[in-house]
């Protein structure tokens, strides 16, 4: 499941692949008929050939499943970081007062030599909020409501090597429990969801002056955006972070994605488009 943290995204447009997979995610278990598939990937620039390309690769990978003829869901191999994705609904009920502690993933004993399985690990540790704060030793406020255990189970089936210590402490020493709350960037975090709450609430106030084609390509982008960055959100702490503002951020974009599915249902049910299926 190639999803990449909000630093990590390019200028160019969209791949088809992701797009597939990022409709069929927001679609929430339900199938979808090639023919909307390939209407998304169209509609956000990338050609007929290239999405059902696109399809039939993803199907092979097991990124994807065919249900029936020509309709298909996500598949077992993107069953896990879909499960995680979709956490997103309920970040702040994820969190718990902190007390302090911190959670401590140590990978120094790790090999490096196999980039896709250091690119697999640092996600898994991006999407549970942990930074590094010096070669090999990651960490992150002890302030999830999982259990540790928990916790651990969610970081090897997103791809950390189950060699990687991951465990909690109380006793982090001076310099380093002072260097840690910086790993975060509070300003431009806070900044980050100032930002989006603006460019969300705007468009859904002006949304209904475009075009149904238009409305559809810009709520995918300014949707993907928004749920890209609270899915790598490091539900950090009160003490570290402004968390009604996250919060905020949290329901607008909870309302955008309600919208703007019902505006890609509008756009699949025109009876222009029915007529041509």
């Amino acid at each position: 499941m190639p999803l990449q943290p909000p630093s990590a995204s390019s200028r160019r447009g969209p791949r088809p692949k992701n797009i597939i997979l990022r409709v069929l995610l927001a679609s929430t278990g339900q199938t979808l008929s090639a023919q909307e598939l390939v209407g998304a990937c169209t509609l956000m620039g990338v050609s007929d050939n290239s999405a059902r390309t696109a399809l039939v690769r993803l199907r092979g990978t097991g990124l994807i499943d065919s249900v029936e003829r020509g309709q298909y869901r996500l598949g077992p191999a993107a069953t896990t970081l879909a499960d995680d994705v979709a956490r997103w609904r309920s970040g702040e009920a994820r969190v718990r007062h902190w007390e302090g502690g911190w959670l401590i993933v140590h990978t120094g004993a790790l090999p490096r030599s196999d980039r896709r399985a250091v690119t697999q690990r640092d996600r898994a540790l991006k999407l549970l909020g942990l930074r590094e704060l010096e070669p090999g030793l990651a960490l992150r406020p002890d302030n999830l409501n999982d259990s540790l255990d928990d916790i651990r189970d969610r970081l090897y089936r997103l791809g950390l090597d189950p060699a990687a210590a991951v465990f909690t402490t109380t006793t982090l020493d001076t310099a380093r429990a002072q260097a840690a709350p910086g790993l975060w960037g509070r300003r431009r975090l806070e900044v980050g969801y100032r930002h989006q709450i603006e460019t969300l609430s705007r468009w859904m106030d002006q949304w209904p002056s475009l075009e149904i084609d238009q409305a559809a390509r810009e709520a995918f982008e300014l949707g993907d955006a928004a749920i890209r960055s609270l899915v790598f959100d490091p539900l950090l702490p009160d003490t570290l972070i402004n968390t009604q503002l996250r919060a905020e951020f949290t329901d607008i974009a909870l309302r955008f994605d309600r919208l703007g599915q019902s505006i890609w249902r509008q756009r699949t049910l025109q009876p222009e488009r029915m007529d041509n299926a």
